[in-house]
């Protein structure tokens, strides 16, 4: 097991963040804290995507994924772009799918040690 001191040692150093900069961050959290919108991005991790393509990749209906694609938009996770008729989004935030690796590895050791921990049981 890893002591605290240890595991604080191998943290990168950082400044602070200001109330302005932790706010910024909570709002970007908040955007990625839906699942919806995580499905989506989940979606479009192997390239750009059509709106119908993602309606159906997420299982969604026609207005709640044009609405998450919006938000995730305005957020300037995702890009888009029109092409006639038909609007295609692609990630646009090179750390996004970096930080759901970070996570979702994360959460993976982490189930991996309760099932470990069970199966000792």
């Amino acid at each position: 097991m890893m002591s605290s001191g240890c595991f604080l040692r191998r943290m990168p150093k950082h400044r602070p963040l200001n109330d302005d900069a932790l706010q910024l961050v909570a709002r970007r959290f908040a955007v990625l804290a839906e699942p919806m919108r995580l499905r989506l991005i989940q979606a479009l991790f192997e390239g750009e995507r059509n709106v119908t393509e993602l309606v159906e990749a997420t299982e969604g209906t026609q207005a709640n994924v044009s609405r998450h694609l919006q938000t995730l938009t305005a957020a300037h996770i995702l890009a888009r772009r029109k092409e006639g008729l038909q609007v295609f989004y692609r990630i646009s935030d090179p750390t996004i799918p970096k930080l759901c690796e970070l996570v979702c590895g994360s959460l993976e050791k982490s189930l991996t040690r309760q099932v470990g921990h069970l199966a000792a049981d």
